[in-house]
This record gives C-alpha cells, structure tokens and sequence, in this order.
C-alpha cells in the first residue's frame, strides 16, 4: 500500500468477526465445539462394533458397509458375524488377515457380551469410560448421544427462529389491531402447561424425535418474536422504510429486504443461548422418559441411569461432564457473539 493512502474499509460483517475473534473464550469453544461436532457426526467411523476394513485370504471386506455373515471368515452360522466374538476376531487377525478397527470398538446399542465384569462395569481396559446397566459401551453412548442432542438442538433452534421471525416481522410491521391481536394469542398460548400437553400426547402417540420437535416448537418460538417484534416496530419509523413506502415498494419487500437484515442482531445474538435451552429441554424429557424412543442413545436417559446406580458413579460423571462441557461452550459463544455484534463496541 502507497504511504498516505487509505486503509481498505472493512465490512461490518468483516468488524463484527475480529471482535468475535478477540474473544479468545468464545473463539476457542466456537473451535471446539465444531470439533466435537464433527467427530459426533463421524461417530461411526470412531466408535462401532464393525471393522472398517477386514483383509481375509486375499478378498477385502467392509463390514460397515455390507453385513457378512460368520462363514465368510471361517465360522460356523450362516448368521451376521459378530466381531467382538474372540473366536471371530482370531479368525480375521491371523494368518495373515488382517482388521482395521475404530478407535472405540462399540456401537451406539452393542452390548458387550463378554465383559469380565457384572453390569454396570467400571472402566475399564475394554470399556474406557465402563458400561451402563445394559451392558452397552458408556463412551460411544456418549458419542452418540451428543450427536442426536446437537442435531435436535439445531433442529429446534432453526425452526423457532423462522416461526418467531414470522410472528415478530408481522406484529411489528403491521402493528395496530394486528400487533394487539397477535399480542393476546401469545399470551393464551403461553400459559398452556407445556409439560403436560408433552405427557398427553406422549400416552397417545408413540414416541418419535419428529413428535418432539413438532411439540416444543410449538411453544419454542414466542421468546424469540418479542425481540423481533421490538426490531420491526422500531426500524418501521426510519426515513428508509417510509421512502420505500412511498415509492410502493410491496409490504414483504420491505419487511424481508430492509428492515429484516437491520433487525437480525438479537437473532444471531441468542443463536446460542437458543440450542443451549433445546438441548437441555431434549435432555430433560428425556430423563423424565418422555423424550426420544427407546434404544436412542440419550444424554437425559444416562443421567436417569446414573440416578439409578448410584454405585456406578461414572454413568452420571461422565454424563454430567458431556453435558455441562456442551452448555458451557454455546455460552460461551453466545457471550462473545453478544458482544461481536453490540453496537456500543462497534469501534473496539
């Protein structure tokens, strides 16, 4: 760059993330927490009870891609072969065979059949983090578990932000008959016992993810809207909006064009703080059995575990520390995006 000349101006966005990025607490569980995404949504490439690859009298096998029954290795039924089998395992690791297997050799549901300990086990050499009272493999039901949590949250958050975009955009564009009227229904809605309207359709219905999400994103969306409301009904009286309105620009160009992208701040702001809530209410239900099916790894249903055994200390530390590691970096994200996206810092 020439001397005298100007430095190139940045972007807001551009601002808004070298702020984030001095928040070296934000940015590093920002870091963090995308990585224990990443390695939860690979979960079957680190912890199942199949080899990744088995090498077998010169033919090549993927056992994660294609079920193998036992005879193909040398057994005896003509039944799936199960790897954790000593005598499969021999099979396949001699003689020049050879198996890539994950780093946690356990599924989300496998039951170790041949722990030397009674269930729950403690950790151990086998079991790293011990087993749950089934018998299942306690790090890869966090593993799993986790990634179910971080995906419904996601799904939940995504959700009761376009419906409380919605609901907000509309109450504060319009305002009048139809912010009061809106304003009402909001407040009706919102004093429904939310648990128990989960308790009943729960005793009707069989238990899905799917269900969940319709039931908590019915009610998930109002916190959101009131700070959207608050947005519109404040940007809808600026010199832009009125001189678009007075070149007939529509109603819906105005609202998704102009005042939304002015209006996103408490939106992106609460992003975290939003999944953190999803997550801890999936967790909750599920401790309460009201949550996810049967036989879906579940953050809440280890918890309940542990309440069960006290004895087993693990389930509930192990579970605890998954738990309160994941809350903490969403808030700790939330914080510094808080403060990334404050006006009042903007020239920090």
């Amino acid at each position: 760059m020439a001397d005298g000349a100007p430095a190139p101006s940045l972007s807001p966005a551009r601002r808004a993330w070298l702020r984030f990025k001095r928040n070296r607490l934000g940015y590093w569980s920002l870091v963090v927490f995308c990585a224990l995404v990443l390695v939860s949504l690979g979960a079957e490439l680190v912890s199942n009870d199949r080899p990744l690859v088995v090498r077998y009298e010169g033919q090549t096998y993927f056992p994660m891609l294609h079920d193998y029954p036992e005879t193909t290795f040398g057994g005896d039924f003509a039944t799936p072969a199960d790897y954790l089998d000593p005598y499969v395992r021999q099979r396949i690791t001699t003689g020049g065979n050879w198996a890539l297997y994950t780093i946690n050799p356990y599924g989300a549901n496998t039951l170790n059949y041949f722990a030397k300990a009674p269930n729950p086990s403690a950790p151990s050499r086998d079991n790293w983090l011990g087993t749950d009272d089934r018998g299942r493999d306690l790090l890869a039901q966090l593993i799993y578990g986790f990634r179910v949590s971080v995906l419904f949250g996601l799904a939940l958050t995504a959700v009761g932000v376009v419906l409380g975009i919605v609901a907000g955009a509309v109450q504060g564009f319009f305002g009048g008959k139809t912010d009061l009227a809106f304003q009402r229904f909001i407040e009706i809605w919102g004093s429904m016992p939310e648990l128990y309207l989960l308790i009943i359709f729960s005793a009707i219905f069989a238990p899905s993810i799917a269900l969940l999400l319709i039931l908590l994103s019915l009610f998930g969306w109002m916190g959101l809207s009131d700070y959207v409301r608050a947005e519109f009904l404040r940007n809808r009286q600026l010199d832009y909006v009125k001189a678009a309105r007075a070149l007939g620009v529509p109603n819906g160009r105005i609202m998704w064009r102009h005042i939304l992208p002015n209006s996103m701040v408490p939106v992106v702001t609460f992003l975290p703080f939003r999944m953190s809530a999803a997550i801890l209410a999936l967790t909750s239900l599920d401790f309460l059995g009201l949550g996810v099916p049967p036989g879906t790894p579940s953050l809440g249903e280890l918890l309940s575990q542990g309440k069960n055994n006290i004895d087993a200390w693990w389930i509930s530390i192990f579970t605890f520390a998954v738990l309160v590691i994941t809350l903490l970096l969403l808030t700790f994200m939330g914080d510094a995006l808080r403060d990334a996206l404050d006006p009042r810092k903007a020239d920090a």
